[in-house]
């Protein structure tokens, strides 16, 4: 299994489809699991953080028209530039990620995506990202700090902090959040149990980071 495919991907999952939007992954062959999201708005359809697909364009005409994409990791520039073109919209960046490579109209993430509110998650010189939280709706976007992925993941969890991040997890970010629904950048995501696991994960980060190393290493020279 390839870590990371790259080009359009031909054939994805749907791993979320509602009357508020749908998740894919773009290549399910891949060990990354990349997922993108799109969220129907009242100002229009935001993308997040596209990994590009053959026949998108046709699933977000179905949800509305496109108002923007929206980059959440300042490293997961991905298929926006590709996707925003296509529609004629900018993507909009969070300011304090400073400048992009994005070859693409960028705009500051601010005054947009009313419904959400945009939680900073880490502003350092290697990383930076911010969560996207709805509270009525319940739903959570977390592009990068936690996944469902494997390679994120030891017994028991559902849900697991990024390796870089065990020793330090974004507890105070996300700690008093308890969504209904939790997608994320990497891996399908949790519709059910979403507050446990989160919980679950932040909670357990450093006590189980040995066991998710060793995993790790052993899955490279198996």
């Amino acid at each position: 299994m390839p870590l990371k495919k790259t080009g359009s991907a031909e054939a994805y999952e749907v791993v979320r489809e509602d009357d508020d939007g749908f998740g894919w992954i773009a290549h399910p062959e891949e060990g990354m699991q990349r997922a993108s999201h799109a969220f129907d708005t009242d100002e229009g359809v935001y993308v997040v953080d596209p990994v590009d697909v053959d026949g998108l364009d046709d699933h977000l005409a179905a949800l509305g028209d496109v108002a923007g994409v929206v980059l959440t990791l300042a490293r997961h520039e991905r298929d926006c530039a590709a996707v925003a073109n296509r529609h004629d919209v900018p993507v909009f960046v969070p300011e304090f990620f400073g400048s992009t490579d994005l070859d693409a109209e960028t705009e500051p993430l601010r005054g947009v995506l009313a419904r959400f509110d945009v939680r900073r998650v880490l502003n350092t010189p290697f990383w930076n990202e911010v969560a996207l939280w709805d509270a009525d709706s319940g739903e959570l976007w977390v592009s990068e700090a936690v996944g469902t992925v494997d390679y994120y993941t030891t017994k028991p969890e559902e849900l697991g902090v990024h390796p870089m991040l065990r020793a330090f997890p974004p507890r105070k970010q996300l700690g008093d959040l308890a969504p209904g629904e939790l997608y994320c950048g990497h891996g399908a995501g949790i519709t059910t149990g979403a507050p446990k696991a989160l919980e679950d994960a932040l909670a357990g980060s450093r006590k189980r980071m040995v066991g998710l190393y060793a995993k790790t290493l052993k899955n490279a020279l198996s």
